[in-house]
């Protein structure tokens, strides 16, 4: 089995939540080498990676980077036997199939606890690129926080990169500046964002995976955390029996693919309960995290006063955002 990171597995985030699932693999199935290379580029070179991986064996590959789809389709082609996973991808083959998880439900319950937890009704959102599923995390992140505290706003920076920790620290300190006073990303290592919110005393809300919270003792909230095991061990097993197929799989909240990190030590009892109440609501069905009426920074109505999400609805309107919610202060190009 192989698999290619495009970062470091000790990032406390998206690298090393996929690095995680694996190792639970491997605990969960006997009889598996696993090849692993870390800090690969989304380019050419990822082909090579993939296939110096099969030549030494390797019959399901991971290329655990959105980047690395088309690379590593080319590489299926060339391997029909070979079976590939790779994360948010929207191509498919017969011998290539797609896993994500949906986090907007959580994003927005974290939102509901930023909204009861910030004091100067300012919220900041670090993120790489305004891209369809980032622009619909944020909205998502929002509302949430709107509807607990219609005061709110939430200030956008994109900084064009998945991983630049200076930028993300220059980021996370123009919005401590400006009286941001909960913080939250979507960015590949969620480290640099903590941190620094915590040296500047400020709320921070992580993304990707539950342990960035150790960079962040005092100002930690919670966090959307992926744990990707029991998924992987299935691929692994549907490998090893002949039964794997290509699928596009995204599992949401009450899978336990993806779920709510710890909370922090000093988060009242109070925004926990508003929290717990409000995913109660999502599992039975009676809350969405798309709900109108809902409207973008020009005052356009986007979702009607009629209008609510339901799963399949949703996940074509997080695939095809491009504007943001009233409220948000940012650009989305």
């Amino acid at each position: 089995m192989g698999a290619l990171h495009v970062g470091s597995v000790k990032d406390a985030g998206y690298n090393e939540a996929q690095h995680a699932g694996l190792a639970k693999l491997m605990a969960n199935v006997s009889g598996i080498k696993l090849l692993e290379a870390e800090n690969i580029p989304e380019g050419p070179d990822a082909e090579r990676v993939m296939e110096d991986m099969i030549r030494q064996g390797a019959k399901l590959i991971f290329p655990q980077s959105f980047g690395y789809q088309d690379f590593a389709l080319n590489v299926a082609k060339k391997y029909p036997d070979v079976k590939f996973e790779h994360p948010a991808g929207y191509k498919s083959a017969d011998n290539f199939g797609t896993y994500w998880a949906s986090s907007h439900d959580l994003s927005y319950l974290l939102g509901v606890a930023a909204g009861k937890e910030t004091k100067t009704n300012k919220l900041g959102f670090v993120a790489g690129f305004p891209i369809p599923q980032i622009l619909a995390t944020v909205n998502a992140f929002h509302e949430g926080a709107r509807s607990v505290n219609p005061n709110v706003t939430t200030h956008a920076v994109f900084n064009g990169s998945w991983v630049d920790p200076g930028k993300e620290a220059t980021a996370t300190n123009a919005l401590a500046d400006e009286g941001v006073d909960v913080v939250t990303m979507v960015v590949d290592s969620p480290i640099t964002v903590v941190q620094t919110a915590e040296k500047r005393g400020i709320h921070s809300i992580g993304y990707h995976y539950s342990g960035v919270s150790q960079f962040a003792p005092k100002g930690w909230i919670s966090g959307v955390t992926f744990e990707w095991g029991d998924m992987f061990t299935q691929f692994a097993n549907d490998t090893i029996a002949g039964t794997w197929k290509s699928q596009s799989l995204l599992p949401g909240l009450g899978s336990g693919t993806v779920k709510l990190a710890d909370w922090g030590k000093s988060v009242p009892q109070d925004v926990k309960d508003q929290v717990a109440t409000e995913q109660n609501a999502f599992l039975a069905g009676t809350r969405h995290v798309f709900q109108g009426p809902v409207y973008d920074q020009q005052g356009k109505l986007r979702i009607k006063s009629d209008e609510i999400t339901t799963p399949a609805a949703e996940g074509n309107f997080i695939n095809t955002d491009d504007w943001l919610a009233q409220g948000v202060i940012g650009q989305t190009k």
